[in-house]
């Protein structure tokens, strides 16, 4: 089994965090996403979308992070992603919603065009009405997910149980911190979090982007 993959990459660390914490061999493959590997005739003949993570596994291939981790989880039968039709439809309707919402106005809109130089805006006008979008609809989701979600019961995005609509959406709610944000107006997000730094694996993991959010300034970043 081999995972393209890029350590700073959002998508690529809920694969590779699942993969550690539950004893998966896999050879990992490095993609330069800084350098543009990605855009490159070899990695575009694996994947034409030009984006990490990509899973092979015995001739099959598979893209985007949330059926990778839903065929990982199935693989090694996994309790994480259960068996339950409704406890199964719920961790989807989870993770579907990290992938549209969260993706696109915090990680899309708001984090990425303050952090990453091929997603600012050409003037400085657009860049700070995509910011000022991106922050009110992000901060919509965010009371969501800590009234609604998680709410001050849930240990998790489905419950008491870890699944893996967690390791998906704690990869971007953690995009948050690479910002400055404290999290401290959204405590049941602010607990749940906690729990996720907590899994043996995540340091390491995430150790790459904690080191990239160290190498900007305050001036660069707007908390939420």
């Amino acid at each position: 089994m081999k995972i393209y993959y890029h350590p700073a990459s959002t998508t690529s660390r809920p694969v590779i965090l699942f993969a550690a914490e539950n004893g998966i061999k896999a050879e990992l493959q490095l993609v330069d996403l800084f350098t543009g590997e990605h855009y490159k005739p070899p990695f575009e003949a694996i994947n034409p979308n030009h984006l990490v993570p990509v899973l092979e596994d015995d001739g099959f291939r598979l893209t985007e992070s949330s059926a990778i981790l839903k065929y990982l989880a199935d693989k090694i039968q996994s309790p994480a992603y259960p068996k339950d039709l409704r406890q199964r439809a719920r961790v989807n309707e989870r993770m579907d919603w990290i992938n549209t919402q969260v993706c696109r106005d915090f990680a899309y809109g708001y984090v990425y065009p303050q952090i990453f130089p091929t997603h600012k805006r050409p003037s400085a006008e657009v860049q700070a009405a995509t910011l000022a979008w991106g922050r009110e609809r992000a901060i919509g989701w965010m009371k969501v997910l800590d009234e609604h979600m998680i709410g001050p019961k849930n240990a998790y995005l489905c419950g008491d149980q870890m699944t893996i609509a967690d390791y998906l959406g704690a990869s971007f709610v953690a995009l948050g911190e690479v910002v400055r944000s404290s999290y401290a107006a959204y405590p049941n997000v602010q607990r749940w979090l906690g729990n996720m730094k907590r899994l043996k694996n995540w340091k390491q993991v995430n150790e790459a982007i904690d080191g990239y959010a160290a190498s900007l300034n305050d001036a660069q970043v707007q908390p939420l």
